[in-house]
């Protein structure tokens, strides 16, 4: 049977629940069917078909979810983040070739100037009652030649693109098929073993792989409900545990930490609502924080390891009684997963060496990057960049970061581009960004400045500089102005290591 998101999402009962959300009346499976139907109707009216980009900017929520399920069956959809400013839509929209643009009837994003200057068409997106419905409303009334390729998606069609930050200074645009999408769906909830009893409150980004994927999409392929939140707050969590009655969740480290310091007040509230297990993924968990996690919920914290490349999940823990390991990343939970050295020779288990995966839910390769594709696939093999080894029972630790890309938290900040932008300002010579320990965050955003002779600036005044071009995620939090930026042996500028030469952390 060929991979499909309509069939995936066609196997429960109508009046099954599919979407809640705080405060909303729920969207079950049948009104979640007819608003696909719906959606991909109007878009084939308006000239958007199969393989067609269309950006979405919407707020965390229901409907965010199913604005991108709706178009994923039968577009190519491409969830931006609302925090971006103008110049990186500009980017993005451009990159991307969108043909439209969805935003909230009512949003002020500096998205929707830049789709006007780019000539990209702008849909408004008008919430119904029920929990994620929505209708499409063309801004330049409904004019269109139809879609020449309507329809649902077919299984090598591009059902997403998502850009990822690499360590040149433009990111890699990652296509991701409908085989991708529904093999990825299909490996989380057989691993998490999803079915329709389960609910889970997703308080993960929805511009992200992992909300995407493993918040929304693998558990609706289940059969499961979905309460969707306007985005993480921890002072908020309990209150919608209450109300959601979830049987899982999963987050990042980070959202751990901060339900787990509000946990004790809220005893009552987990004794309630017992979860089957928790998840955690995007960057490592301490060991400490998951055996304080299980302690207080009584429940498994399953820890998984995910990229964007491979449509989120390539290695799980898996459920009790199997073991889980604190510290590992678990087994390998839907593609193949392996350690490689250098020359592409497959290594022994114990061995460490970079991880390399292949399956249905990898990337056939990044867009229009032939030179990044050469590098990142090795006999069918895709290189993820990470250093890890697989011990005697086929569970992986990761030992390593290979690539240079800063970890804030779970979002990944590319050096080189907070490196030009800096670079842009009138009194700055040279700089190097890298990535510096954070307690809480694992990593967060460094830069060493050289200033040009004669010149004045101060820490605050290149943060604010950052601020106005990029995302608050990006903007470093320490500055240091050098005579001399530190070089490797071989006269290269090195981030890796950087912070801790410099004894930051």
């Amino acid at each position: 049977m060929q991979p499909s998101l309509i069939r995936m999402l066609g196997t429960s009962a109508d009046d099954a629940v599919a979407i809640t959300a705080p405060g909303r009346p729920a969207l079950t499976f049948g009104g979640l069917r007819a608003l696909v139907d719906k959606t991909l109707s109007k878009l084939n009216a308006l000239g958007i078909g199969r393989n067609d980009r269309v950006a979405i900017v919407l707020a965390n929520g229901p409907e965010m979810a199913t604005c991108f399920l709706s178009a994923a069956c039968g577009v190519t959809t491409a969830p931006l983040n609302p925090a971006y400013r103008a110049d990186e839509f500009e980017f993005y929209l451009s990159d991307l070739n969108a043909k439209a643009l969805i935003v909230e009837h009512d949003s002020a994003s500096p998205a929707i100037e830049v789709a006007t200057k780019l000539g990209v068409r702008l849909l408004d997106l008008v919430p119904g009652s029920a929990a994620g419905d929505f209708t499409l409303r063309p801004r330049d009334g409904e004019g269109g030649t139809p879609a020449a390729h309507g329809g649902t998606a077919q299984p090598d069609d591009v059902s997403m693109v998502l850009h990822t930050s690499g360590t040149t200074s433009r990111p890699k645009i990652v296509p991701l098929s409908q085989r991708n999408l529904c093999a990825s769906a299909r490996n989380i909830g057989r691993m998490l073993q999803f079915t329709p009893a389960d609910r889970g409150l997703n308080i993960m980004p929805l511009f992200h792989i992992h909300g995407l994927i493993a918040g929304v999409l693998a558990p609706l392929a289940a059969g499961s409900q979905v309460y969707c939140t306007p985005g993480f707050n921890a002072l908020k969590f309990f209150g919608w545990m209450d109300e959601a009655k979830p049987t899982w969740y999963t987050a990042v480290p980070t959202m751990h930490q901060a339900i787990l310091s509000r946990a004790g007040k809220n005893a009552e509230v987990i004794s309630r609502h017992p979860l089957r297990f928790i998840r955690s993924s995007s960057s490592s968990m301490p060991p400490q924080v998951i055996r304080e996690l299980e302690e207080v919920f009584k429940s498994p914290l399953i820890e998984s390891y995910g990229m964007t490349e491979a449509c989120h999940q390539m290695a799980s823990n898996p459920l009790p009684p199997a073991a889980r390991k604190p510290g590992s990343v678990g087994i390998a939970a839907g593609p193949e997963v392996a350690i490689m050295d250098e020359d592409g020779t497959l290594l022994p288990r114990g061995e460490i060496g970079e991880i390399v995966i292949r399956g249905d839910n990898v990337t056939a390769g990044y867009e229009n990057n032939p030179k990044a594709n050469a590098e990142a696939f090795t006999n069918g093999w895709f290189r993820t960049g990470d250093q890890g080894v697989m011990d005697d029972e086929g569970y992986v630790s990761l030992t390593g970061r290979l690539k240079e890309i800063i970890n804030r938290g779970g979002e990944k900040v590319s050096p080189r581009e907070v490196d030009e932008i800096l670079m842009d300002h009138p009194a700055v010579a040279q700089v190097v960004c890298f990535g510096m320990p954070h307690p809480k965050l694992g990593e967060e955003v460094a830069a060493c400045v050289v200033l040009r002779e004669g010149q004045a600036v101060t820490e605050r005044e290149l943060q604010d500089f950052v601020g106005k071009r990029a995302a608050d995620f990006k903007v470093p939090k320490k500055i240091l102005f050098m005579e001399e930026i530190p070089k490797g042996a071989t006269g290269k500028l090195q981030r890796i290591g950087l912070a801790a030469k410099l004894g930051l952390g």
